[in-house]
């Protein structure tokens, strides 16, 4: 071994050593939109048993941070894109939600509030520019709040943005050619002016999955951190990996703007199970420990050095989440439903051999599935009651290659009726479709493909509803058993 790589290892040994020393620093999202949850003190016990330090919230969910006091769990609370117009307008209203949200939990031994996130991806392209006008000024008052609640120095408002806020030209596609989008570059830059004067971090999302997803040409190896693809030269810079590539891209963004040494949070980044020929469990291990040993061996990237502050994407599947951008979106989790883990995952990046820990003493429905009744005469509505099935449950494990992209027609309809039947709480009433269904004891999964059962927690939709909507549902529960009786 050289002098050179004797020094470079010995750097690396220490680097790591110091990052064991001061805790796993293992961020993660933690996404509500399904249709049965964990309970949420079951959820905050594994985050603790599997050593997570960081935790980032999509809303102030009340359940949620209960379940939080007490802990040292570092949390990023969020506001909803649909608030911000309101705390863009309404001083007071910020406030409201601050004295409700932040100062009712940040206590001594209560929840280790450090963000608070002010939108989700906000600028985002697809909005075309629905929030552009209430971004920065719900950052000023959400902050300008926390300040006057005396938190200014502990918590910092930042907004989480979607990679597509800063590009490269098509003349130059090199990082260090990144740029803010020209249509939102003055309030990005506005946006990064008042975190500066707050030492707040800029906080960005960052998803090689959609690369690949989006362009069936974009070198595969390119998206991991192990490949042996062609790297990409910019200047003195070596890239081996789209993710740097496009960290380095928003480091150039910001050095233009004036602010070279911003602070940079990655608020979500990994890779789905299902729902796409690349999403599964083999590139989804490949990719979150690749990711996970790159950041945390202090080594950066080619513009910015150092330890890179990450949240994986995400902690548990989420059922109920559009689909708009594909049958993947309900498939980051790192766990199942639940709570179960997908893959072996070492979230020190020492590749030590230890998993994650699953969730202890989940409660689930009966070992009961719905599936097609074969010798059910009458197929005409078929295709009809597995659409009907399919649009009111989670069916995306069935699109082309996904998990259970290999099954027949029948094999399609019992998965459709089985998974109508487990969102339904397994109501009997439930398993008929015009008598092509019926119930069995017998387990229809194979080795690649899960007819799961539903866990037994109440339905996160119901729960959710408004007051009107839930005295309605209950009334009809009502009339209904009246009419039994």
């Amino acid at each position: 071994m050289s002098k050179v790589d004797w020094c470079y290892h010995c750097t690396l040994f220490l680097v790591l050593m110091a990052t064991l020393s001061s805790g796993l620093g293992v961020g993660v999202n933690w996404g509500t939109v399904a249709t049965h949850q964990l309970p949420p003190d079951m959820l905050v016990e594994m985050l603790n048993n599997n050593g997570f330090d960081k935790l980032k919230l999509f809303e102030a969910d009340e359940r949620i941070l209960d379940a939080l006091v007490g802990t040292d769990i570092e949390v990023m609370l969020a506001i909803p894109n649909y608030m911000l117009e309101e705390m863009s307008e309404d001083p007071d209203a910020a406030a409201s939600w601050v004295d409700a949200n932040v100062t009712c939990y940040f206590y001594h031994g209560g929840v280790n509030i450090k963000y608070v996130a002010v939108g989700n991806e906000p600028l985002l392209q697809t909005y075309n520019g629905t929030y552009l006008k209430y971004t920065l000024p719900a950052l000023k008052n959400i902050q300008q709040a926390i300040n006057s609640a005396g938190y200014g120095d502990q918590i910092k408002a930042t907004i989480p943005s979607n990679a597509d806020i800063y590009y490269s030209p098509d003349s130059n596609s090199l990082p260090s050619a990144g740029d803010f989008r020209p249509e939102v570059r003055d309030t990005a830059i506005e946006i990064v002016q008042f975190l500066s004067e707050n030492n707040a971090p800029f906080t960005v999302n960052i998803y090689p999955f959609l690369s690949l997803y989006a362009d069936e040409y974009f070198p595969v190896d390119f998206a991991f951190f192990d490949g042996s693809n062609k790297p990409l030269r910019d200047g003195d810079a070596i890239y081996t990996n789209v993710f740097d590539a496009n960290f380095d891209t928003l480091v150039s963004a910001l050095t233009k703007a004036g602010f070279p040494d911003m602070e940079i949070i990655v608020g979500e980044v990994g890779w789905p199970t299902d729902g796409n020929k690349n999403a599964n469990v083999e590139n989804a291990k490949r990719f979150n420990q690749g990711l996970l040993q790159h950041v945390s061996s202090g080594i950066g990237t080619p513009l910015r050095k150092g330890k890179i502050n990450i949240y994986l994407f995400s902690l548990i599947d989420e059922n109920a989440k559009s689909i708009d951008p594909g049958n993947f979106e309900r498939h980051w989790g790192i766990f199942e439903f639940d709570g179960q883990p997908k893959y072996e995952l070492d979230l020190s990046g020492m590749q030590e051999g230890t998993g994650l820990i699953p969730v202890e003493g989940v409660s689930y429905m009966l070992k009961r599935w719905c599936v097609l009744n074969p010798h059910a005469k009458d197929s005409e509505d078929l295709a009809e009651s597995i659409d009907f099935a399919c649009s009111r449950s989670d069916c995306t494990a069935l699109g082309y290659g996904c998990s259970c992209n290999h099954l027949t027609l029948e094999g399609n309809a019992s998965y459709a009726f089985n998974m109508y039947y487990q969102v339904m709480n397994q109501e009997i009433w439930d398993c008929d479709f015009s008598g092509l269904a019926m119930l069995t004891d017998e387990d229809p999964s194979d080795s690649s493909c899960q007819f799961p059962i539903m866990i037994d927690y109440g339905s996160s939709v119901i729960l959710r509803r408004r007051p009107f909507e839930v005295l309605t549902i209950t009334f009809g529960v009502y009339l209904m058993f009246l009419l039994l009786v």
